[in-house]
């Protein structure tokens, strides 16, 4: 092998780069001494000029000692103003002010010296033009040095294979996007290549920003990004509300480009964690409405100091309510859950979050009343949230026994008991399948609502001083709960595709989970009793468009790189949902999200005789028979591309 090509392999620039990748950051001794080394050129530069044209730069005798003064001062002051503790490939205009002011700081410090020594002895010890010269110099020096480093570092450490980087243009021109940008220019490995700013306000146009052009949004967004050869936009804007940003990411959306998102920055010191951030926007995002505001001061009355049962506690929906419930500071909370696994994982996590809280953890079944009792007794609830249901469609439309048995004699078990030990207030978290139910799941639930509604019924009559309250609510699909579809589009999507969906032309209602929890407790305070609250689920979403916007988020092109597929209706289930029974009406309440249904009440007597039948059929588990005596008990209970539809006819 030639010593040229010897020479050019090891001088390579890939060489060089993992060279200077694999440097360490500088011990600060050896800053101190480049620094000083900067100081020692520039003063005898400082020299060497005045010499030429004849005027002596240092007029006293004492020379050698002056020399040593300045490089002492100058290290006095890099060791007040800390200019070696920056990293210096990282240096920033906070390192230049700091050089500036120890610069500075020895400017003033020697004209004094140099104005005092004048008046005692009538002679300077240097020229005042000189020193400021060699001063200003210093602080050049000093600074251009960093600013070499810093854009050596840049060259060799960014990737100069800019196929392979995603050019980027960042939604925004303030603080945060600018940091962003920052943040992501020294991010490794580097996933973006900024190609500017989009400005929305036409104020900037012609200027730059960290050397980058700022793009005045005239037209809409896709078209400008492919004027700039953009892949992807990153919304770093936080002033622009909830409802254009929707419009801007399903026009971008519409043409294939990706749509990240960034949290507002509240810390410009830790670039990664800020790179960390940027993150592709999620299905929540867009289907996620202005935060709702609470009524705090009637939450944490009811909640503060007091005792409260969750059941169903280690569910998406449970544990929310759990964690909600633990900002009001109640006396002790009871989870209860007959999941061992996730009950143990959320008690774990809520001894990290919550280490002074008083919280138990009781694994139990609602079937069994006699544990319930056991429990109630024990710890006494005042306020119970009921979360333990029985929830996927298709299942319990094969094991309707089971619907009854949790869902409908487990809600018997605890309301019952609330009221033998005088439970302030009872909550049930029902579904909107409840109204007109077309399944076995959602025939359960309502049961169990008539049922809380009579008891309610049965305590008014009864003029019981005291008596529990008892308040359902009502709410559609939970984004990112147990069953949910989003859950399972995001793994199919992982796994290839295909996304599959029932019917093209379904619908639903969807909320986040902490929405909903949110709710619950703001319904659950404001109840007197017996009614049903029902939450403004925001717009209906077609189960299609929702599938395909979480195909492209994920970077993908439906019905290309990832499949739909139509597998049809499952058993028991609707195209629609409805909030409503076709008789009810609505009473709006102080909370702009939250309505009262007013359904058609039954009477105790008769509906507790039926109730206790149903569960005697049920322990039978005879399907048939099960499903008829729902059908008796709920007459709008018509069955959905189910086998018991015959029992309808």
């Amino acid at each position: 092998m030639h010593k040229n090509s010897i020479y050019s392999g090891i001088f390579s620039r890939d060489n060089l780069k993992l060279s200077i990748r694999n440097l360490s950051y500088l011990p600060r001794w050896i800053i101190v001494m480049i620094d000083l080394s900067v100081l020692i050129i520039t003063f005898f530069f400082t020299l060497l000029i005045f010499r030429g044209t004849g005027i002596q730069y240092i007029l006293t005798s004492h020379d050698v000692f002056f020399t040593f003064s300045f490089f002492a001062v100058n290290v006095f002051f890099f060791w007040i103003f800390r200019t070696y503790a920056g990293i210096i490939r990282h240096s920033s205009y906070i390192d230049a002010v700091k050089l500036l002011f120890s610069q500075i700081s020895v400017l003033i410090i020697f004209l004094i010296f140099n104005f005092a020594y004048e008046l005692l002895y009538e002679e300077k010890v240097f020229l005042t033009t000189a020193f400021f010269i060699n001063v200003v110099l210093s602080f050049c020096g000093l600074f251009l040095y960093r600013v070499v480093v810093k854009q050596t570092f840049e060259l060799y450490l960014s990737e100069k294979n800019t196929t392979k980087l995603i050019r980027t243009v960042i939604y925004g021109t303030d603080a945060n996007a600018i940091s962003v940008a920052n943040a992501l220019k020294f991010e490794t490995p580097t996933r973006f290549k900024i190609v500017g700013f989009v400005d929305r306000n036409n104020q900037n146009a012609s200027k730059r920003m960290l050397d980058l052009p700022i793009l005045v949004q005239k037209k809409k967004l896709p078209s400008l990004m492919r004027s700039v050869g953009a892949e992807a936009v990153i919304m770093a804007d936080k002033s622009i509300s909830k409802e254009e940003q929707l419009v801007i990411v399903d026009q971008c959306l519409e043409f294939n480009y990706r749509v990240y998102t960034v949290p507002l920055i509240t810390d410009w010191e830790n670039q990664k964690e800020i790179s960390q951030k940027v993150k592709n926007i999620q299905i929540e995002d867009l289907l996620g409405r202005k935060a709702i505001v609470l009524d705090n001061k009637s939450i944490s009355k009811q909640l503060k100091d007091k005792t409260v049962l969750i059941s169903g506690a280690a569910g998406s929906i449970g544990s929310e309510i759990v964690r909600q419930v633990l900002t009001f500071n109640p006396k002790r909370v009871i989870i209860l859950d007959q999941a061992e696994t996730p009950l143990h994982h959320l008690g774990l996590e809520l001894e990290k979050l919550y280490p002074k809280s008083k919280i138990r953890n009781v694994i139990a079944d609602v079937r069994n009343k006699e544990v319930m009792d056991r429990i109630f007794k024990l710890y006494k609830p005042q306020v119970v949230y009921h979360a333990a249901a029985y929830k996927h469609v298709p299942l319990m439309e094969e094991n309707p026994s089971e619907a009854i048995l949790t869902n409908i004699m487990g809600t018997k078990n605890l309301a019952d008991l609330s009221c033998e030990y005088g439970v302030v207030k009872f909550v049930m978290v029902s579904t909107d399948k409840a109204v007109n139910p077309s399944n076995v799941m959602g025939a359960s639930k309502r049961i169990a609502e008539k049922y809380v509604q009579s008891l309610q019924i049965k305590t008014q009559k009864e003029n019981i001083s005291n008596a529990t309250k008892f308040i359902t609510t009502r709410f559609g699909n939970v984004l990112g709960s147990n069953g949910s579809v989003v859950p399972l589009f995001t793994k199919q999507i992982a796994n290839g595709g295909p996304v599959t969906i029932t019917h093209p032309d379904i619908i639903r209602y969807f909320m986040t989970i902490p929405e909903a929890c949110q709710l619950v407790l703001e319904a659950g305070a404001m109840g007197n009793g017996g009614e049903i609250y029902i939450f403004d689920m925001g717009k209906p979403v077609r189960i299609i468009d929702l599938a395909k916007k979480m195909i492209k988020l994920a970077g993908f092109i439906p019905d290309k790189e990832i499949k739909i597929e139509i597998v049809g209706l499952r058993p028991g289930e609707k195209l629609y949902e409805e909030l409503l029974n076709d008789t009810a009406k609505t009473v709006p309440t102080y909370h702009e999200k939250i309505m009262i249904a007013q359904e058609i009440q039954d009477e105790f007597e008769n509906l507790h005789n039926d109730i206790e039948e149903l569960i005697g059929i049920a322990n039978f588990f005879h399907n048939d028979d099960i499903v008829a005596k729902m059908k008796v008990i709920v007459p709008e209970f018509k069955s959905m591309n189910s086998t018991f539809e015959v029992l309808d006819k």
